[in-house]
């Protein structure tokens, strides 16, 4: 293989020299760059301008046109289909991690399989089907976990042997496999002619498309699009979409208001050969090797091959104006390590006849997912990038989602985890995309497992505690940019061997984590939770009220002091954001949200609430650290370092109440937890933050204090059926459907937002049910754990899948939480589900295709136990809901 390795690598840098070699391979490229004449002018105005004619612009165009929006222009500085699209690998794979991007292929696929037949423009769709290797007992579970959500969502699929393999590609070495996943119903395209296709059907549907065309940047006014600029004029416009590929920051930027878009290119190389001398048949599947990071796929009788490296290579754009991506310089060296594993993979390639080394720009994105979605800084401004590589895969379902949302205000799933308002403007920063793509490309490859983390553009957005809390043994992850505790390795535990745990079973952590929730139940704990979003409203007269008063569904006309848990609700009733407020004044009020509510709820509240001098909001989330003082002797703690009185007498629940903590004034303190344990919030002002902490542990030493992190609040909260925005609940869920009718006061005195919509599923009943389930049948210690997306059935049928899971310390079992929805048998219609749909059925959750009984309960019910016990002492039916 060695020797095979070294003559296929002198073979192919002898035909990168030879000049005659490469005219000829040059060859294959069919777009020109000779300037054309424009035929058609330019309209003064349209309702839509799209930027950029490759697979997610003309898909865009396709699916407005489809909706019913005629008044659309396109804009491709060079060639339809001539940038990123011209060299995509054509592959198109359901298998994905995300539900989102799961349903995006699908839809893709079955779009692609009928393009033709309604276009007339030959697509190249070949059903080969594709085949996931494993070379490992941990990848093969990451492939079963992505089995089991594809075989609910009705795509065939299934867990094969190395043997089975060897049946459906000969040519492939299975020596080194333990298994692999086929889906037979992934196909190969002609990732060009897909975008040509949707062009056309645009056309004929009254888009107008003009090539040779650059947008300079977009006009706006009042915070809102109001045209574009081009080389040939200026189109006025509603709605402006940056579909520019890997030029689409730089667009982004380039406008009167910049529009942040995280994405940075790197070179992504494949191989090309002749034939083979029996040419590889169009049907055979396509072989993903995710251990050897390569791919490998029929082309014209012989191969295709790329795949992700571990040091990739980026690429800068600034400056940079090309019409259309040419062929970016050869690299043999680079590619060896790929060609290595290719010929592992299928050693009879002896006889491999290279065509060509093909180096394109790819676009990737700071957390592997692409970008969709409206900008927070600028109304009408939609933007669909960043494919990492899955462009021809997510192309035809992106273009339809990015569609509704345009269309209707919001596209018919959610999308939060692609949405742009994910990310902040620190992630925009050059240095930190060029490090983090470098770390993002080889991801591609490697594998997986539950709560791993980034290692690049770290300790970015920190709490002022982070060098004391780092020198007590914390170890880090990253939410929105900001580091956070996971939870702290004690003294004389091995650090190394901790950090480099990974796995789907039992992790090195459990017991840590264990005694940090046991010490949150009986003692007190610390958990720096700063990085809450937090905003301030206020105004000078009844403004602030009123305006939060129509944006959130729980009453906030509460006494002063009070604080209120609310949802901040879309018109279908869904969660926009599910936040506490606690009213500081009468005129002013202080809102704590998720971490990563940080962009999203200040576009939200901006875009809805009124342009009133007199009101004002401000992002205070820097101002202050937030300490989480969890446990029953808390307030023992807090009472030695205050002279205010904290007995619930004096200091009840959802209270909130400013006071000193040792020498500091100021803190806001509440009592919260959002665990569902007793204990206190402290929002310090930065400054005094190091004085509250250090006071605060040295008073609670006699307590048994000890510092906790987000692994054991996650623990605890699960236990309570506490559900998280972001993980639980989503723009589609409503408080109706999750046990929250508590939350609304739906005869407040004034509409709210999502109140009507609330009032007709009180009225007609909710089509799917929040769901805790505790595990039976499940071994901890030697069985494969949850930690979320895993399917449920009732019944033998699927019902819904989990949204979050975590180990109870306290029923030493396994909770679940997640959504239970009602099909008819017969029909698959939704149907409404009912408390006694609920109870009456028998549960399982399927963990990787292996199905474990369940016990269902529903929100609410009565608290869990205040001291543990013995599995078998456990008697679940004995909870009373309250």
């Amino acid at each position: 293989a060695a020797r095979m390795l070294l003559r296929l690598l002198s073979d192919v840098r002898w035909r990168a020299a030879n000049p005659k070699w490469r005219r000829m391979t040059c060859s294959w490229r069919s777009t020109s760059s000779t300037a054309e004449p424009h035929p058609v002018s330019l309209p003064a105005q349209a309702q839509v301008v799209i930027c950029g004619g490759g697979i997610m612009g003309t898909s865009v165009a396709y699916h407005l046109s489809k909706m019913g929006w005629k008044d659309i222009v396109l804009l491709e500085q060079g060639r339809l289909a001539a940038g990123t699209t011209r060299f995509c690998a054509g592959i198109v794979s359901t298998a994905r991690h995300t539900s989102i991007e799961l349903k995006m292929a699908d839809y893709s696929n079955k779009l692609y399989q009928q393009l033709e037949q309604e276009t007339g423009v030959k697509t190249g769709y070949v059903k080969t089907g594709s085949v996931s290797l494993a070379q490992t007992q941990d990848r093969l579970i990451s492939l079963k976990r992505i089995a089991s959500s594809l075989n609910v969502m009705g795509i065939p699929c299934e867990i094969i042997t190395p043997k089975q393999v060897a049946q459906l590609h000969p040519l492939i070495n299975i020596h080194d496999l333990v298994g692999a996943m086929y889906v037979p119903e992934d196909a190969l395209v002609s990732s060009a002619n897909v975008s040509l296709a949707l062009a056309t059907a645009a056309s004929r549907n009254g888009v107008q498309i003009h090539e040779r065309t650059s947008v300079s940047h977009v006009s706006v006014q009042k915070g809102r699009v109001a045209g574009v600029e081009t080389d040939r004029g200026q189109i006025q416009c509603q709605y402006f979409v940056n579909c520019a590929g890997q030029w689409a920051y730089e667009l982004g930027h380039s406008g009167e208001e910049p529009v942040n878009i995280p994405l940075h290119a790197c070179e992504h190389f494949y191989l090309l050969t002749h034939p083979l001398k029996e040419p590889l048949a169009s049907n055979l599947p396509t072989i993903v090797d995710p251990d050897g990071r390569i791919y490998i796929r029929n082309w014209q009788g012989g191969i295709l091959s790329g795949g992700f490296e571990k040091n990739p290579k980026p690429l800068f754009t600034e400056g940079r104006n090309q019409l259309e991506i040419q062929n970016l310089q050869e690299d043999w060296d680079h590619f060896e390590p790929l060609l290595s594993a290719l010929l592992r993979r299928m050693p009879d390639l002896e006889t491999l006849q290279i065509m060509q080394l093909v180096n394109c720009p790819e676009s990737f994105t700071p957390d592997m997912r692409c970008i969709m979605g409206e900008s927070p800084t600028v109304r009408g401004y939609f933007v669909l990038a960043g494919m990492n590589s899955a462009g021809v895969s997510y192309g035809g379902g992106a273009g339809k989602y990015l569609a509704e949302w345009m269309v209707n205000g919001y596209p018919s799933e959610n999308v939060w985890p692609l949405d742009l308002k994910r990310f902040g403007t620190l992630q925009s920063s050059r240095t930190f995309l060029r490090h983090r793509v470098m770390e993002v490309m080889p991801l591609m490859c490697d594998l997986k497992v539950p709560r791993w983390d980034f290692q690049t553009g770290r300790q970015l957005r920190t709490s002022p505690l982070y060098d004391r809390l780092d020198a007590q043994g914390a170890r880090w992850m990253e939410k929105h940019g900001f580091e956070r505790v996971k939870y702290f390795v004690p003294p004389g535990k091995d650090l190394l061997d901790l950090d480099q745990s990974k796995t789907f079973y039992k992790p090195d952590w459990f017991d840590i984590v264990g005694s940090e929730v046991k010490c949150c139940k009986e003692a007190v704990c610390v958990i720096d939770m700063s990085s809450f979003t937090k905003f301030e409203i206020s105004s000078t007269g009844d403004q602030a009220l009123e305006s939060l008063q129509y944006l959130f569904s729980n009453d906030l006309d509460v006494p002063v002091g009070h604080v209120v848990h609310t949802g901040m609700l879309n018109e279908k009733g869904g969660y926009e954001n599910d936040c506490s407020i606690a009213r500081l004044s009468k005129r002013s009020f202080f809102m704590i949200s998720p971490t990563d509510q940080q962009v999203h709820c200040w576009a939200w509240l901006k875009n809805r609430l009124p342009d009133d001098s007199n009101l004002t909001m401000e992002d205070v989330t820097w101002k202050y650290t937030a300490l989480n003082l969890i446990g029953p002797r808390a307030v023992d703690v807090l009472s030695e370092l205050s002279y205010a009185p904290i007995t619930p007498e004096h200091f009840p629940s959802l209270f909130c109440k400013e006071m000193s903590v040792g020498y500091a004034n100021g803190i806001r303190v509440m009592s919260i937890t959002h665990t569902g344990e007793p204990g206190f919030m402290l929002y310090i002002p930065i400054e005094y933050a190091l004085h509250v902490y250090n006071e605060v542990m040295n008073m609670g030493q006699k307590y048994g204090i000890r510092n906790a992190g987000y692994y054991a609040l996650r623990s605890l909260r699960i236990e309570k059926f506490f559900a998280f925005w972001g993980q639980d609940l989503d723009a589609f869920t409503t408080p109706m459907e999750c046990g929250r009718e508590f939350q609304v006061k739906l005869e407040k005195g004034m509409q709210f937002v999502g109140q009507e919509a609330l009032l007709e599923q009180k009225q007609n009943g909710v089509y799917k049910r929040f769901t805790m389930f505790i595990l039976e049948d499940h071994d901890t210690d030697t069985d494969l754990w949850p930690w979320w997306g895993e399917p449920i059935f009732r019944n033998g049928r699927y019902v819904g899948k989990t949204t979050s899971s975590a180990y109870s310390y306290t029923l030493e079992r396994h909770v679940c939480l997640g959504f239970v929805q009602h099909f008819d048998e017969q029909t698959g219609e939704e149907l409404v589900v009912t408390t006694d749909f609920i109870n009456q059925g028998e549960y399982e959750i399927d963990i990787a295709g292996q199905r474990f009984q369940a016990k269902a309960k529903l929100y609410p019910f009565s608290s869990l136990f205040a001291h543990r016990r013995r599995k078998d002492e456990v008697e679940l039916s004995g909870y009373q809901r309250e």
